[in-house]
Formats: C-alpha cells, sequence, structure tokens
C-alpha cells in the first residue's frame, strides 16, 4: 500500500489463523520500497492530469505495485495465496459521490501473476458510506485487546469498541501537512524525530483557527482527503508570515490537542496502541503524552507495517466472501465485503 505521505510502497507478506473465533496473526517478511523521484512526482501533482493521463498512469501504477510484489515474494524465497492492494489515493471526494484509488488490479495481478484484490472502497462508497477509514475492521479482529487504535500517517484517525460497536473516524491531518512543508522548504522528506518541529513557538492565532475549522465540529463518520488538506490547511498555513519551525511547532500541537480531545472525549486516555510514521516523531509523542494521554509503542515492524498487514487481512476476507467493512464505521447503509478480485 501508499500512504498520502508518499513514503513508498509498503509491503508486507502475512499469514492469518483462525482459532474458534478469533484471529491470530503473524508478520513473515515486511520492507518499504522508495519511490523513485520520477515516481514520487508523478503521485504528487497526479490529480492535476488530464483522463487519458490518469487512465494510463492507472495501469502502469499497477504493473509497478505487481513487479514491486513479485521481486518482494522472490528476495524473500516466499510466496503468497493472493496480494490485497490499497493502491495509492487520488480523490475522496465523498460529498460528490466517489473515491479512486490508483493501481489497477489487472495490472497487479498480471505483473505478479498472483491473485490479486484491489478498490476496497468504492463499494462502501457506493452504499452511502465514506468508504473509510477501513482498518477499524482489522484493529477490533487483530488489536481488541487495546482500548484505541491510533494511526499517524499522512491522516491521523482512530478506532475503538464502544459498546460492543467499533467506532472510528479521521481525526485531523497530519504528516501530509508536516512532509509537505520540510519538503517544500528544508528539501527533506520529513521532519526526523521532530527536531525543526522542536525549535519553534506556538502561534496562538494559526492554533486557533486550526482548532476551529468546521471539520472539528462535524460529526462522524466523517474522514479527509488530500483536496481539503490543499484548499484548506496549507493556504492557512502558507499566509502566516512566522518562521516555518512555529508553524511546524504549531502545527504539531493542533495534531496533539485533536487527537487527544477525541479520545479523551470517547472515554479513552490509556492503553493506546499508536502505529504509523508519525510513531516514530519523538516530539510529536511527546505533545501526546503532555495531552495526558499514557501509551507505550509497539515493535518498529507493527509501528510501520500495521495498515499494510489489516489490509492483506481484509483481502483475505474477500475472497472469503466475509464481511471486511463496518457500516458503524462508514455510515453506509450495511455491512458488506469490499474489493474486486482479479485473477492471473
Amino acid at each position: 500500500m501508499s500512504g498520502t505521505s508518499l513514503d513508498g510502497i509498503d509491503l508486507c507478506l502475512a499469514e492469518f489463523k483462525q482459532i474458534n473465533s478469533s484471529w491470530e496473526h503473524t508478520i513473515l517478511a515486511s520492507q518499504t520500497d522508495s519511490y523513485s523521484k520520477k515516481w514520487e512526482n508523478k503521485l504528487r501533482n497526479i490529480e492535476n492530469e488530464a483522463a487519458v493521463e490518469l487512465a494510463q498512469l492507472d495501469f502502469e501504477y499497477g504493473k509497478l505495485l505487481g513487479f514491486h510484489a513479485k521481486e518482494f515474494l522472490t528476495e524473500h524465497n516466499l510466496t503468497a495465496n493472493l496480494i490485497a492492494s490499497h493502491g495509492h489515493t487520488i480523490f475522496h471526494q465523498i460529498e460528490k459521490g466517489f473515491t479512486y484509488q490508483l493501481g489497477h488490479g489487472a495490472a497487479i495481478a498480471a505483473a505478479s501473476d498472483k491473485l490479486c484484490i484491489n478498490d476496497f472502497r468504492s463499494l462502501d462508497v457506493a452504499l452511502g458510506g465514506q468508504g473509510a477509514p477501513l482498518v477499524p475492521f482489522g484493529d477490533e479482529h487483530l488489536f481488541s485487546l487495546f482500548e484505541a487504535c491510533v494511526n499517524l500517517g499522512g491522516i491521523a484517525n482512530f478506532s475503538l469498541n464502544q459498546n460492543g460497536t467499533r467506532i472510528a473516524y479521521d481525526i485531523c491531518v497530519c504528516n501530509m501537512v508536516l512532509n509537505y512543508f520540510t519538503n517544500k522548504y528544508f528539501s527533506v522528506p520529513y521532519d526526523k524525530n521532530g527536531q525543526i518541529s522542536r525549535t519553534g513557538n506556538l502561534i496562538l492565532t494559526l492554533y486557533d483557527k486550526l482548532n476551529t475549522l468546521g471539520f472539528f465540529n462535524t460529526k462522524p463518520p466523517k474522514s479527509l482527503g488530500k483536496e481539503w488538506v490543499h484548499e484548506t490547511i496549507i493556504p492557512l498555513m502558507e499566509e502566516e508570515s512566522a518562521p516555518l519551525a512555529d508553524k511546524l511547532f504549531t502545527f504539531s500541537s493542533h495534531v496533539a490537542f485533536q487527537i487527544a480531545r477525541n479520545l479523551k472525549s470517547n472515554g479513552v486516555s490509556k492503553n493506546i496502541l499508536f502505529t504509523g510514521g508519525g510513531s516514530k516523531n519523538l516530539f510529536l509523542m511527546e505533545l501526546l503524552r503532555k495531552q495526558g494521554l499514557d501509551f507505550s509503542l509497539p515493535d518498529e515492524k507493527t509501528i510501520d507495517f500495521k495498515e499494510a498487514l489489516i489490509f492483506a487481512f481484509l483481502g483475505l476476507n474477500r475472497y472469503l466472501g466475509i464481511t471486511n467493512t463496518l457500516k458503524s464505521v462508514t455510515g453506509a447503509v450495511r455491512d458488506s465485503s469490499g474489493g474486486c478480485i482479479y485473477y492471473p
């Protein structure tokens, strides 16, 4: 899978075993393959391409994913029953009734010579749901010992079991904004350990503007997309004349505040599982602890590959014809088993 932060292609080979009604999982191998500069630039600006170019890139990117999957299995001398691909989200405009993840399943299946399941979000959207987040289904079955699971990716989202029902939604933007500004002004892919952000100071006016955006008063189910970030957050940050370190400090403080506010409003302040690239941002994790959250971080493999692991689990359930998308999370009219199946 590939996230909005454009870190690269996450590959994870997982094994699942069902014992009675419980699932056990093992990550047998995992790695992240960085994008070439050419592909990074394509993905960063692809929403501006014409329809013909977009359709062509859909197949080209599918072949790229299939090639990386095949090389990954060969390198580790392993085999797989199927490939589950999240793809790379280009459009997520639920208000207009559609979502679109790049990386055609037929191209992946052909390039990898493996059965491929992709396009996990579209059915839920067609059923009136947000099409996101989908990871909470895996949280419910694979990480139920935690009070809440929080992913700090390009977008921060969380899930928890509330009175026997799994609820989840996108909380706020996270790495997507931090990475955007460090890449643009410092020519580095991300703010390692939050070292730049740490040197800044809080801009109270910007902090208040961020926290009073309309999205934060919207009741779930709700989700965020790249379009909203570039239409709302980026301009708000750009118009601020303060030093970049101050902007990053302020934005990080905003992220920590929103995560803590949403967790506490749902009765959770401890035994929280944090994963995703943002979990390695030491400054952000310090800010979360200052907000009164009690947590410990899992092993690095879980931090880096939990989402890839869960999409493998979603793919398995789709292959078995079992529910893998929860209406309690997305707001759809019913639970569903999302994903398109392509045979090589």
